[in-house]
């Protein structure tokens, strides 16, 4: 795996680590924390220096409280805090008039270095930084005194992921860090590591996160590291020159080598040649011959031809859409038409899934219009579409129930990998990204004009979803895509649709750009609320009626923040009615309702996060337009 590699790692250094599948970037990651086993070789880490991981998998919290659990992340606090208390106890057992012996001395000054040293590390603030990063993340106010072991697999790595930049170690080893988060926590991570202060290294598939973050790559291959100093991108570009190169001495190596051996073959048998042949035969054998790795097998395939179709291939009209009490859709239009690109983004639990499968005609609403045009075809690829795969079905039995003919099927099998002996293999034995690549192959069996994604490259990694989208650049129907892969999405949208639960808005321009409208309009709002009305210039008379329009202010102002507040309670009190069914066993009992609870539930979070921003908005304009007063 590792062929005496070595390097260096500062903690200036923003990494990012490369590789194919099975090269070792994993290991490598353990293999800097002392966790593989190594048969040669040395790491040493600097003294005194952190290191902090987040693996890809296999965390459960202990059952603490969230923000606890959190919490317990900066240990150097709580044990200044710890050893605070216990010198505290020392001198509280002297009775008043008593003298303060040397022990009690002694202790007080332990508080006071003490008291000094937590006032260094903001120590007042942890609770207010540990709810910034949880926020940030994705959890709700709700959630912070939930238990740790309450949360999913993929919220138990933000969990993690929280712990680790709240402890803030001086070098950071993340392996797929953007895994289970929705575009706004990936956007909010990516801003946070940006200006974090210390070393980065990270795997990830996504490259338009690598290529913002880092400024060098670690590229394993074959055993060897080799460092490039530039991000993703620059290290695909400067491997492609460093292998052609590498092509070009092969070539002339090769050519040198077989004219040395037409030397020895021509001349082995005469004497009088005998000491160059045996030279020649030397020389050969010294020769350090140059090995180009070959490139592994990958998928490379073209969508069917797309069927004709009208203009409007798809029209929703005042569309109503809700899960009891949860309102998703409320008067919703959309009209798709031929040619159009479209990517929908939105935090989870908006609607984005819910939306797709309406357009493909898999779920009911409660009222509204759906116009299909006479000659539309939908290619619908549902994001956990993997799971309705049937393990006992071979890959060619599950491509084949797609009704295309046997020989069109194997041809598709084999673009996606599956030729030989690998069209038999059970469903049930496929890893991860194997049957997404099945689940693609049986939509690619069918010819459609328009084409619904939801989330089709999890379990891709970089390579493949290269190819699954130069395979997308060239399909001239129709594109609905889901995706938090801004990477992905770019080069294939024109348009972006943006889900939540308070509006829809449509924006002219790929989820790039979208992302930048949005951040520079919370910018703007963000300079506007915190301006104050300072009377720097004019007349008495000018700033007496700049004050009298503050107050007019406050009679509002003050009845926002109760409004806000007010509907805070009253969403924390619907979360606590969630949460009681929820502790009744019978509520995840496979009911068929349960998807819709869970979405329900997970809007209501939704919803006071919202509330809770709206309320400290609204409160921090009351106490800016009061201190104005003053």
């Amino acid at each position: 795996m590792f062929d005496g590699i070595s390097g260096n790692i500062s903690v200036r250094d923003r990494i990012a680590l490369a590789g194919r599948n099975g090269t070792g970037k994993t290991t490598f990651l353990k293999a800097l924390l002392g966790k593989a086993e190594l048969d040669s070789g040395q790491i040493a880490v600097g003294k005194g220096m952190s290191v902090g991981y987040l693996p890809q998998d296999g965390i459960e919290g202990d059952g603490l409280p969230l923000i606890e659990e959190v919490e317990k992340a900066e240990d150097s606090i709580q044990t200044l805090q710890q050893a605070l208390e216990v010198a505290y106890d020392r001198v509280a057992g002297r009775r008043e008039g008593e003298t303060a012996d040397e022990n009690e001395l002694e202790a007080w000054e332990t508080i006071h270095r003490i008291e000094g040293e937590l006032q260094l590390r903001e120590a007042h603030k942890l609770r207010m930084r540990t709810e910034k990063v949880l926020m940030g993340l994705g959890f709700q106010i709700q959630d912070f005194e939930r238990s740790t072991k309450e949360f999913s697999g993929g919220w138990q790595m933000r969990i993690a992921l929280a712990k680790l930049l709240l402890k803030h170690p001086d070098y950071l080893l993340l392996d797929e860090p953007t895994n289970h988060l929705d575009l706004p926590s990936q956007r909010w991570l990516e801003n946070f590591l940006s200006s974090y202060q210390g070393g980065l290294v990270i795997i990830s598939h996504d490259r338009a996160f690598l290529d913002s973050l880092t400024r060098k790559t670690f590229a394993l291959s074959r055993g060897h590291l080799e460092v490039y100093a530039g991000n993703y991108s620059y290290y695909e570009r400067e491997s492609a020159a460093r292998k052609a190169q590498l092509v070009a001495m092969k070539i002339n190596q090769d050519r040198q080598i077989e004219k040395t051996q037409d030397f020895i073959d021509r001349f082995r048998a005469k004497a009088t040649k005998a000491s160059q042949v045996q030279s020649r035969i030397k020389q050969l054998e010294k020769v350090e011959r140059i090995e180009i790795e070959q490139d592994e097998a990958s998928l490379r395939f073209r969508f069917a031809e797309t069927p004709p179709a009208h203009q409007l291939l798809i029209q929703l009209d005042q569309i109503h859409k809700s899960y009891g009490d949860l309102n998703l859709f409320h008067g919703f239009d959309l009209k798709i038409e031929k040619g159009q690109r479209l990517a929908v983004v939105g935090v989870n639990g908006a609607g984005k899934s819910t939306l797709a499968r309406i357009i493909a005609g898999e779920e009911p609403f409660q009222s509204g219009h759906r116009q299909v045009g006479s000659k539309t075809n939908i290619g619908y690829f549902a994001q956990h579409q993997t799971e309705q795969l049937n393990p006992e079905h071979s890959v060619l039995e599950s491509a084949l129930l797609s009704g295309a003919g046997e020989q069109r099927t194997r041809d598709v099998l084999g673009s996606f990998l599956f030729s030989g002996d690998a069209a038999f293999k059970k469903v049930a034995v496929l890893s991860g990204g194997e049957k997404n690549r099945l689940a693609l192959a049986r939509m690619l069996l069918k010819p459609c004009n328009l084409m619904v994604l939801d989330e089709p490259t999890n379990h891709l990694d970089i390579a493949t979803k290269k190819i699954l989208q130069d395979a997308l650049r060239e399909y001239n129907g129709a594109l609905m895509i889901i995706s938090h892969d801004r990477d992905f999405l770019d080069p294939l949208v024109t348009q972006t649709l943006e889900i939540s639960p308070k509006a829809h808005r449509m924006f002219w321009c790929n989820v790039s750009a979208y992302l930048d409208k949005v951040e520079a309009d919370q910018t703007s709002d963000s300079k506007s609320s915190g301006k104050t009305k300072n009377a720097t210039a004019g007349s008495l008379k000018d700033v007496r009626r700049a004050k009298a329009e503050r107050l007019q202010r406050l009679g509002p102002l003050k009845k926002a923040v109760v409004q806000a507040e007010s509907r805070v309670v009253s969403l924390e009190k619907q979360l606590i009615e969630w949460e009681d069914k929820m502790k009744n066993p019978e509520f995840f009992s496979g009911r068929p309702d349960l998807k819709s609870d869970m979405e329900a539930y997970d809007m209501v979070k939704y919803d006071i996060e919202t509330a809770m921003k709206e309320w400290e908005e609204a409160q921090a304009e009351l106490e800016e337009a009061e201190s104005a007063q003053t």
